[in-house]
């Protein structure tokens, strides 16, 4: 049986608590508390929401929209931190072994989103292998429009700065802001026909539960 992001995931986290600062880590985790207690926002997207039209770019600067998209089928559209996080980087990667190959079935297309600019997307696919779609969404725009974006404590900047990260760097438009992780399935008419939001962004929608929101169809 295929291990499961959650397991990816809380192998990550016991790595990194080995591995990092002790006061680095302590930040990060009272950072995914505070997630945690915000909980999902009121205005978030939800099922049977129309998703506003948008137009991005991929990582060779190629102009998507969402049109295209759900031209013919449903889109399951991934909300991700960026290709500098590594639990992003391993649901990516369990998206791109185990769901997209699953998805010809359904007439699904896969999309990944995150406010990295188009050079920092080419590198998050080249560096991981990824088939699917990576686009920019500078200052979060999309994700804004969905209700998921959220400000990093300053604690949390100046950690991520301790490390090597400046996200106002590898951000479009310089934002230090960031998507809450969040898997949507739209479809032709961009209605929303399931969404799943994750305030903790060391978890993950795994892939079963969107093969079966898609079987729901």
């Amino acid at each position: 049986m295929p291990v499961t992001i959650r397991e990816q995931s809380e192998q990550q986290t016991r790595a990194a608590s080995e591995r990092l600062p002790a006061e680095v880590v302590a930040v990060f985790d009272r950072s995914i508390r505070d997630l945690l207690d915000q909980g999902i926002p009121a205005d978030a997207v939800a099922v049977g929401d129309t998703l506003g039209s948008f137009t991005l770019s991929d990582a060779t600067n190629e102009l998507v929209t969402l049109d295209q998209l759900v031209a013919a089928g449903p889109a399951v559209i991934v909300f991700y931190r960026g290709g500098w996080c590594p639990y992003c980087n391993l649901a990516l990667r369990t998206y791109q072994s185990e769901l997209l190959p699953a998805l010809t079935s359904f007439g699904a297309q896969l999309v990944a989103i995150s406010p990295q600019t188009p050079d920092e997307s080419l590198s998050t696919a080249e560096k991981i292998g990824l088939e699917f779609t990576v686009l920019s969404d500078p200052g979060n725009r999309v994700a804004r429009s969905i209700g998921v974006v959220f400000q990093q404590a300053d604690d949390v900047l100046d950690a991520q700065r301790k490390l090597g990260l400046d996200l106002a760097k590898v951000n479009a438009e310089g934002s230090t802001e960031l998507p809450r992780p969040t898997v949507l399935i739209v479809d032709g008419d961009r209605t929303v026909r399931f969404v799943d939001v994750q305030p903790d962004y060391t978890a993950r929608t795994e892939v079963a539960v969107i093969l079966a929101a898609l079987a729901d169809l």
